[in-house]
């Protein structure tokens, strides 16, 4: 079923040896992360982390994020994240922490050819103008947190699938369909267009349940629930006075 779709799947992650095998894997396309993934993960030291992840994928596109609140900032450390690598985007948070815009940092950052994946989207109005801020030459990603749309109670598929039109004419410009919630976003990604999603480890685990008998997954869930009861060596003990109901005992 995968390789029917047209979407590619980016892994999104902090666990280096998970990154290493899943960037050998033919269906992952490409790989993500971020400084919130990273502390999970225990890493301490980010450009160790990062060097030490490119020194073995070093042609599939990664992206590795700025931290830095303050403009000037974030524009050293995406100069210095994109020299490490040609397969290296640099991600850009679509404003700082006080809501003022990042368009005027994208846009100097694209014309002296920094690979940018802009992230943290979640409104039409922000995928245009971060388009319009990268323009037509440096290859570039837009995340739009389509998961996080979803927790909100809001369908997110209308927003990116006008998403997908804004950038039509743009070839440099990539969508990304981030922070999937469940195997369905992938083929919902693919059907309105989408470029690109971003897929965690664990759900990516979740993609051998592709295709599966629906009556021999019930009866594993059934299974499970058993096995697991048994294994809790739960047991509800008769009480004095009660008994099986004679319905039952017949």
């Amino acid at each position: 079923m995968l390789n029917e779709l047209q979407i590619q799947i980016f892994a999104d992650g902090a666990d280096r040896d998970a990154m290493l095998e899943l960037a050998a894997q033919p269906q992952i396309a490409g790989l993500t992360t971020n400084p919130t993934l990273m502390r999970k993960a225990g890493i301490t030291d980010y450009r160790a982390f990062a060097l030490s992840v490119l020194s073995e994928i070093k042609e599939k596109p990664i992206s590795f994020e700025v931290f830095s609140d303050d403009f000037r900032e974030m524009e050293r450390q995406a100069h210095e994240i994109a020299s490490w690598g040609e397969n290296v985007y640099v991600k850009i948070p679509v404003t700082n922490t006080h809501a003022e815009s990042s368009a005027k940092l994208i846009r100097r950052l694209a014309r002296a050819g920094v690979k940018q994946n802009v992230t943290a989207l979640m409104t039409l109005g922000q995928v245009t103008e971060v388009s319009a801020a990268l323009g037509g030459e440096t290859s570039a990603f837009i995340s739009v947190f389509a998961g996080r749309i979803a927790d909100t109670g809001r369908d997110p598929v209308p927003i990116m699938a006008a998403s997908v039109r804004a950038l039509r004419s743009l070839h440099n410009q990539r969508l990304i369909w981030a922070s999937p919630r469940e195997v369905l976003n992938i083929f919902q990604a693919d059907q309105i267009g989408c470029h690109v999603i971003t897929v965690t480890h664990d759900l990516l685990k979740k993609l051998g349940e592709l295709g599966k008998d629906l009556s021999q997954y019930s009866l594993e869930t059934v299974q499970m629930f058993h096995n697991d009861a048994r294994a809790a060596g739960f047991t509800l003990p008769i009480r004095r006075g009660t008994g099986v109901p004679p319905v039952l005992a017949a």
